[in-house]
């Protein structure tokens, strides 16, 4: 096969301003997170995939990279093995990457569920661990790019893609079991693509699903994972104690005694619950268990990708939700500034958040200036997505009351009328 250099992976690294050391780096962490044991890929290896030496690399090697980057291996410019014809077709060049990323998987996935089955066979490990990998890229991105519609839609398609592929094939009752959890896990993750983006409307009817595909499985993890999610769509639906009780139902799952990491995701997010009631005393109770919690916890332990979010940054920022709430204005900006200067750099969603909840703490506190020059940090392409903008309609609304004549507040008005 003639070397050609391949334009669309070293595009895509060009896009995340990413080295041949840093994606080998996150290829080896993908193999880890698949197999168990740290890959062992060299950058000679991504330097032979980016010159076209290696136009069709291996199924591990493959499915990693489908996992570092969100796109199918064929999007990337790799040909299958046997295949003698490369047949590229590189997506528009003017689409956004998850737009693009997105729509070619989502007609992926439709065309996997209309083609008719040539011939019915067994699955097995290799078909749980190959739809594992597009659970880890869509968490992968919802991380970055937060709940899409294109994400929803996405994930939403897969989970439909997992089912089928029981009905079309034969399986074990623990292959089928593990894949009715990856389906309840890409449900869960359609369902949290619109909490997050406010389609709350589109979130509910996934909440079902997903605790009838996670019971199939007996799958607590991810029931746990549905609860918790459940008890954000309830807030935001303004019913509270339907989100304590939710709340209460993940923590009730078996995995809150067994991992304590778990348990301090469950009592940092009843602290929000209580602080929408007014109930002081229990959301700061909830935070101070779920930071005891938290440090017993093993932070080396496997976990499914969705959990990865979850560290002493995600603690705070739900700490400072809490205290804003309570009008603590002093006590969550200091949460705010512990979040930003612990949070992952590939958080691009929940550092927009914290941006918008710490200038909504400053200003809490009467000091314009620093709150306006904290919510001008939220990025331009953040700065409309769901959550995100509701934070910053209600900071918009806050200091146009408190400094209505302010300089501060009409360069603000002024910003925010050019990002739209």
């Amino acid at each position: 096969m003639p070397r050609t250099r391949n334009e669309v992976l070293a595009s895509w690294m060009k896009q995340h301003g990413m080295v041949i050391k840093e994606m080998t780096s996150l290829v080896n962490t993908s193999i880890g997170d698949l197999t168990g044991r740290h890959g062992t890929v060299h950058e000679r290896h991504i330097y032979k995939l980016l010159s076209g030496e290696h136009q069709s690399p291996n199924a591990l090697l493959r499915t990693a990279l489908e996992n570092v980057t969100g796109l199918p291996a064929t999007e990337l410019g790799f040909v299958p093995r046997g295949s003698k014809n490369p047949n590229r077709s590189p997506a528009p060049e003017d689409d956004p990457l998850y737009r693009r990323t997105f729509f070619a998987a989502a007609a992926a996935a439709g065309a996997s569920l209309t083609a008719p089955s040539a011939k019915q066979r067994r699955l097995g490990s290799a078909d749980v661990d190959r739809m594992n990998a597009k659970l880890a890229a869509v968490v992968s991105m919802d991380n970055k790019y937060g709940g899409t519609e294109e994400l929803q839609k996405h994930a939403a398609a897969l989970a439909k893609e997992t089912v089928d592929l029981q009905n079309d094939h034969i399986a074990s009752s623990r292959i089928r079991s593990e894949l009715y959890g990856v389906a309840a896990a890409f449900t869960a993750s359609a369902m949290w693509a619109a909490i997050d983006g406010r389609r709350l409307t589109e979130a509910e009817p996934y909440l079902n699903q997903a605790v009838t595909l996670a019971g199939l499985a007996n799958n607590r993890h991810v029931l746990y994972r549905v609860w918790g999610h459940a008890g954000i769509m309830y807030r935001h639906l303004g019913r509270p104690a339907d989100a304590l009780a939710a709340a209460e139902a993940a923590r009730s799952q078996p995995i809150t005694r067994r991992d304590p990491l778990y348990a301090s995701l469950s009592l940092a997010r009843m602290a929000t619950f209580h602080a929408d009631r007014g109930d002081e005393r229990s959301a700061e109770r909830a935070i101070d268990m779920a930071q005891t919690s938290f440090e017993r916890a093993d932070l080396a332990k496997h976990r499914p990708p969705w959990m990865d979010f979850y560290d002493q940054a995600e603690l705070d920022s739900l700490a400072t939700f809490a205290c804003l709430r309570l009008g603590k204005w002093e006590i969550a900006e200091r949460y705010a500034h512990r979040c930003l200067a612990g949070l992952r750099p590939d958080l691009e969603r929940n550092r927009a958040l914290t941006y918008a909840n710490l200038a909504l703490a400053q200003l809490g506190q009467g000091d314009i200036e620093p709150a306006v020059a904290a919510a001008r940090k939220v990025p331009a392409g953040m700065a409309g997505h769901g959550r995100v903008n509701m934070l910053l309609n209600d900071f918009t609304t806050r200091l146009t009351s408190v400094a209505p004549l302010s300089s501060q507040t009409s360069a603000w008005l002024e910003h925010r009328r050019a990002a739209a």
